[in-house]
């Protein structure tokens, strides 16, 4: 496909993904919160109806009132809401992302040959594969872990144990086989993938046995009410993952760390504990212990991630050193141009000429200095040095000469 309208196609879905994805997250959010913020009815009526539940909240200058039967209502509407359309549009639409960008362009979005050395069509499947295990096992953690000795749902603490040690494994593996970005991507798409299929194989299923039964005016198993809850509470403990996942595989000083895979699960870690802090003030006064652990995280890894002191005494030193534009068009011209010349023209940039050097100037800097993103993988293995001199050419003025 062209770059051209691969770069439409990748706009588009990104646009779709982002918008299906607010909705789905947060139409989860807010059940969390309203399940969260139910008390005891005191209206004998509403006790009749079987009422387990109610909340009052004002929003939009209305008041609405909402109730939650402990199993169902005497009488069951025809007309209910189900919440899934925008779980399954969210998937398909990353997975298409994931297709358009990283698989199309697997040799340079997925192969970094200095972490494992595979072919395109090898890393494409491993990709395929990660994803589907990861369901495989997760499911299979909560089936065989979150069954107490009666046979009912349970068992919380050796689920989300086993989900966690999983998780790290997973992330190891992924930052051992695939590039440093891929594999921050990838990780926070299994995640999403489980939290899909959670709604998709358990949730919806579960529920439309219940309605099936209670309109056939049949006994109703509770188990699939607990499975479903067991369900959905940890997707809502997976949102703040796989965003970070997600979004941090656009940092090169994250994905290119030699102990990448360790930066990404504390940071998910972060983003789980953030999530329970949110969960748990629903419920109680503010528990600021989560909120601070999660923060000294999220500080221990900036502190491991940051550039050992030498390489700044060093660039200090360098500094003094004015950098000429030949020195500039060296780099750019071994590092960058093979992707950005007359013939190939990667994201509408050419780097072939001094002009064109110059008049890209902020994005070089911005993506090779500041994100250190490019080279892809760094597939041309340009060197912390090479970036420092780029950076030191664009804040004395980029100058073409």
């Amino acid at each position: 496909m062209d770059a051209y309208l691969l770069d439409w196609a990748n706009l588009l879905l990104r646009w779709l993904h982002v918008v299906t994805a607010v909705a789905w997250i947060g139409a989860s959010l807010h059940f969390v919160l309203l399940d969260d913020s139910l008390y005891k009815p005191e209206d004998p009526e509403l006790k009749m109806k079987g009422v387990d539940g109610e909340a009052w909240a004002v929003h939009g200058g209305g008041f609405y009132h909402s109730n939650k039967y402990l199993v169902a209502p005497p009488n069951l509407p025809e007309k209910l809401h189900w919440s899934y359309w925008e779980s399954y549009v969210t998937w398909l639409s990353g997975f298409a992302l994931l297709c358009v960008l990283y698989f199309v362009n697997a040799s340079s979005f997925l192969v970094d040959k200095a972490v494992f050395d595979w072919s395109p069509g090898a890393a494409v499947a491993g990709a395929l594969a990660y994803l589907v295990l990861g369901w495989v096992v997760y499911d299979g953690i909560c089936r065989v872990f979150g069954r107490r000795p009666d046979g009912s749902v349970g068992g919380d603490l050796k689920v989300g144990i086993g989900v966690f040690l999983y998780t790290c494994v997973a992330a190891w593996i992924a930052c051992h086989l695939f590039a440093g970005r891929a594999a921050f991507l990838l990780t926070g798409a299994m995640l999403a993938t489980v939290m899909s299929a959670n709604v998709l194989m358990v949730i919806i299923p579960g529920q439309r046995k219940v309605v099936a039964a209670l309109r056939a005016k049949q006994p109703v198993d509770p188990n699939h009410g607990k499975r479903g809850k067991q369900r959905s509470v940890h997707n809502t403990y997976f949102t703040m993952p796989v965003l970070i996942a997600m979004l941090s595989n656009h940092y090169g000083m994250v994905t290119q760390h030699h102990l990448n895979w360790l930066v990404l699960v504390l940071m998910m870690l972060a983003g789980a504990l953030i999530r329970l802090f949110f969960v748990l003030r629903h419920k109680a006064p503010p528990r600021w212990e989560i909120a601070a652990a999660a923060v000294a995280l999220l500080a221990g890894v900036a502190l491991l991630v940051a550039p050992p002191k030498a390489d700044a005494v060093v660039g200090q030193a360098a500094a003094a050193v004015p950098v000429s534009f030949a020195q500039v068009q060296a780099v750019v011209g071994e590092r960058c141009a093979m992707c950005h010349n007359a013939q190939v023209v990667s994201k509408n940039v050419q780097l072939h000429t001094p002009e064109l050097i110059a008049s890209h100037a902020q994005q070089i800097y911005q993506q090779a200095v500041v994100l250190k993103a490019m080279p892809m993988s760094n597939a041309t293995q340009m060197t912390d040095a090479e970036r420092a001199l780029l950076g030191r050419w664009y804040e004395a003025g980029a100058s073409p000469r």
